[in-house]
């Protein structure tokens, strides 16, 4: 085993020590077969290795691995810490975390399969955001229709509501899911389907996170076939990058504060109209609606229902952000700009864009919020009310017609 610095921020484990037999073996195990001309456990670990906030990452191969993993890791090898699975995947989970003890880590651990090679840093963005205190997993919405065969051998439909895919990374604070898993070993439980689920055995808090469509596990030949395709390099795979636009604008009446990119700021008038009239996040939603065009912010939420009076419109922004996910869509930048002559944006700038980045699911540094003066012209110059401008960036795979 080859040991990297110690760390007490976050690391990854990624478990490769599997022999994919359902994806063939004639070209070895599927992580280590090859997409878009290199192996799939190669995307895997770049994601993990570009991602800025990921301090180190732990490989879980299988013994008689090692020489196709630094074959198949390239230079990436020499960036990551490598050690021996076991049986089964939980053994393997176990024995990366392990090796992450050994290295003194005590930040967070999120648990990867090598044979999902599309994961992206938006999605390892939420997950480091949702650990708190007990672990998260991303997961998808259920959306086809289910059967079950009964005893009697008919097909029993199997309601959808409430029913997710779980995908990885799942993330956990560390040494939580390293008690969890080594408390399953001392009881000989290894009937496990996920790394949430021991969590949840040993009584830790587990939430779901919105996963990501294109998340997929390569699990069958035809998915090293696809996957390969989605990887080529012909014109076809180029990226589909959409850019959304939208505008708003509410006057001032009574009241002692405005509500600006989810943040309430003290003003001697509110602003008034939809919801809490924050015209930031509603011209985002605008331009996140305008990507996979799915209408306007009337479109979904009218402004004559009565139960939007009053409404964080974050609510407004976090549908479309789900909505456009739900195509595949990638939401990749946001930049809103507000124009006004008061009150003053500079001070509140930091906590709006952290909240923006909560509703979107991606990094602050992909939020840009700013603001201006109207030099005194027009309705904003004459302090009648707030308008602004917004811009969402989001990348779509290619071939989506939402």
């Amino acid at each position: 085993m080859r040991m990297q610095q110690t760390s007490a921020g976050i690391a990854a484990v990624i478990v490769a020590a599997g022999r994919g037999e359902r994806a063939g073996q004639a070209d070895g195990p599927k992580q280590y077969r090859s997409i878009g001309g290199r192996a799939v456990i190669w995307h895997t670990l770049k994601a993990f290795l570009d991602h800025p906030r990921i301090d180190r990452v732990v490989v879980v191969i299988h013994p008689d691995d090692e020489a196709r993993f630094a074959e198949a890791a390239g230079a990436c090898s020499a960036r990551v810490t490598t050690v021996h699975g076991g049986a089964t995947r939980q053994q393997s989970t176990l024995a990366g975390l392990r090796a992450l003890k050994a290295g003194s880590h005590t930040g967070l651990a999120l648990i990867h399969d090598a044979a999902r090679p599309f994961v992206d840093a938006a999605l390892i963005d939420r997950m480091i955001a949702a650990a708190g205190s007990g672990g998260a997993v991303p997961a998808l919405a259920v959306s086809d229709t289910l059967r079950r065969r009964g005893d009697d051998a008919r097909l029993e439909l199997v309601p959808r509501d409430g029913l997710f895919a779980a995908q990885t990374p799942q993330a956990f604070p560390f040494l939580a899911i390293l008690d969890a898993h080594e408390a399953a070993h001392a009881v000989g439980r290894s009937d496990f389907t996920d790394d949430a689920a021991i969590a949840q055995w040993a009584g830790l808090p587990v939430s779901i996170v919105e996963g990501a469509p294109a998340n997929t596990k390569i699990t069958w030949a035809k998915d090293i076939e696809m996957a390969d395709r989605l990887l080529s390099t012909g014109p076809a795979a180029l990226p589909d990058v959409r850019t959304g636009n939208g505008y708003d604008v509410h006057a001032f009446g009574p009241g002692d504060h405005v509500t600006l990119c989810g943040v309430a700021i003290p003003h001697e008038r509110a602003l008034q109209g939809h919801s809490d009239a924050d015209v930031g996040l509603h011209a985002l939603t605008d331009a996140l609606l305008a990507t996979c065009g799915a209408g306007d912010i009337g479109t979904h939420f009218p402004p004559s229902d009565p139960q939007w009076r009053g409404a964080a419109s974050r609510i407004f922004v976090e549908h479309a952000a789900t909505l456009v996910r739900s195509k595949g869509g990638r939401i990749t930048h946001a930049d809103v700009t507000l124009i006004s002559e008061a009150p003053r944006v500079g001070p509140h700038r930091a906590a709006m864009t952290a909240a923006m980045a909560g509703m979107l699911g991606i990094a602050p540094g992909r939020v840009s919020i700013k603001a201006t003066t109207n030099e005194r012209l027009g309705f904003v110059g004459r302090g009648e009310g707030i308008a602004a401008i917004a811009t969402a960036t989001v990348v779509y795979p290619e071939g989506t017609d939402p």
